[in-house]
């Protein structure tokens, strides 16, 4: 008798922004863990589309260092795979179309808002519940109902480029979710967050626009990471929806904080799986009491 394929699909999904450290070991443990139990697969992708700051060393640094960790992954950037490619900075295609279908559907507008023209009319800082407030809350200054009937038709025709592209956050709606570590969440539009980019103007996708893109079409079915990404699940929610996609499955890990309790970050050079692994440190020594 064949035993049945399992359907789950799991992902990594590093930003060679920096040396990976502790707390991105952490994380994706828990991933590689939970595709095991489910006998699913693990796909790795290189989320490398911060053009400043990502760098061909941090990406061959980012493949040794989740080996030695004993990371094993079924699709990625150095073995291919159906989905491929694996690196975000060559999957223009993708997000391309899914721009597209936002836009067709009228879930997006152009705004030419700059970050100081948002924080000027905020005045202050956003009072919002723990865990919210990772972003500015936009006024909706360029929203069309703010415009004028001209105005309205002369950006209609504006090109994808050179100006930023906002989603339409519906207002006052509540989203829920249940998370497979936090359980039960839940936001409201409009108050915990606000239009956010899908589109740069210097022609890049946002994250949420990526992540949202690129995890449909690679058929992932739970996404494991980062407590801090609890309100972007939010916007992706949005995003899958206004695509004609299932949203997969949501598991947020409690980050890692160093002695002082702030979280673990790329600039903590000693606590790099790099440093501690030239410290003499192994892989069973750092998963222990995890």
């Amino acid at each position: 008798m064949v035993e049945e394929k399992s359907s789950y699909r799991g992902r990594l999904a590093p930003s060679p922004t920096g040396w990976l450290h502790r707390g991105h070991a952490r994380t994706f443990w828990t991933a590689q863990q939970r595709a095991r139990a489910a006998g699913g697969e693990l796909i790795l992708r290189n989320d490398d589309l911060d053009r400043a700051r990502c760098r061909p060393e941090f990406v061959a640094a980012m493949l040794e260092d989740l080996r030695w960790f004993g990371f094993e992954w079924t699709e990625g950037p150095d073995i291919g795979g159906p989905h491929a490619p694996y690196d975000q900075s060559r999957r223009g295609a993708v997000y391309t179309a899914a721009f597209g279908q936002l836009r067709a559907v009228g879930a997006i507008y152009p705004c030419t808002c700059s970050r100081k023209d948002v924080q000027d009319a905020a005045g202050a800082p956003h009072e919002a519940p723990v865990g919210f407030g990772d972003e500015l809350h936009y006024p909706g200054a360029c929203r069309p109902e703010n415009l004028s009937a001209d105005e309205r038709i002369r950006r209609a025709a504006w090109p994808r480029n050179g100006v930023n592209w906002r989603f339409r956050v519906p207002d006052g709606r509540t989203l829920e979710f249940v998370d497979g570590h936090f359980g039960p969440q839940r936001a409201v539009t409009g108050r915990d967050f606000t239009d956010f980019l899908v589109w740069r103007k210097d022609d890049v996708p946002s994250y949420q626009l990526a992540c949202a893109a690129d995890d449909a079409a690679m058929r992932i079915t739970e996404v494991v990471r980062g407590a801090d990404l609890l309100l972007s699940t939010f916007r992706q929610l949005l995003l899958y929806r206004a695509l004609g996609h299932a949203a997969p499955a949501f598991f947020h890990c409690p980050l890692v904080t160093d002695e002082q309790g702030v979280r673990l970050a790329k600039r903590h050079d000693a606590l790099a799986l790099r440093a501690l692994r030239a410290a003499g440190r192994t892989p069973e020594d750092l998963r222990a009491g995890w």
